[in-house]
């Protein structure tokens, strides 16, 4: 039984098109994306519906099939968030607390209606015991894109400073 986010069984994942997941898996060869397809399940999200909220358990992550999200943080006025970044189909998110646990620390919210490949913890988990050479390339991908985010996030801040 798969773990659906917010960590409610269900059953049986749905059926993801072949041409989506490969788009959104495309730093994977085709036996792999298969493969790591096989440990998602598909979810949907209207526009404006939150996909993450702050405080929530981050044990779950994603890849944007279709739409897009906008990920935002809380400022110091209620109600009120800095924009971070806006993610289209191939994007991931999620995958700093695929790998640390804990609780969220950012909002995801779907801008238009929106799917996601979303991966659980525990299939990863499951994953980095049945294929470490398929763990690996997914670890360091989601490295890849955080030292990119990071990379981006300390040049928008040296122009402040």
């Amino acid at each position: 039984m798969m773990t659906h986010p917010g960590g409610n069984p269900e059953p049986a994942a749905v059926k993801i098109a072949p041409l989506d997941a490969m788009a959104a898996l495309a730093f994977l060869d085709r036996e792999e994306a298969r493969t790591l397809a096989a440990l998602c399940v598909e979810k949907r999200f209207a526009a404006d519906e939150t996909v993450m909220a702050e405080g929530d358990p981050a044990d779950w992550m994603a890849f944007v099939l279709a739409g897009k999200v906008a990920v935002k943080k809380s400022s110091l006025f209620p109600g009120r968030y800095t924009l971070l970044a806006e993610l289209e189909p191939g994007g991931m998110v999620g995958e700093g607390g695929l790998v640390s646990g804990g609780e969220r620390d950012l909002v995801v919210a779907a801008v238009t209606e929106t799917r996601l490949l979303v991966l659980s913890r525990a299939n990863f988990l499951r994953l980095c015991q049945e294929d470490q050479a398929l763990a690996l390339k997914l670890l360091t991908r989601i490295i890849t894109v955080m030292r990119h985010r990071l990379h981006s996030a300390a040049n928008r801040l040296s122009w402040i400073l």
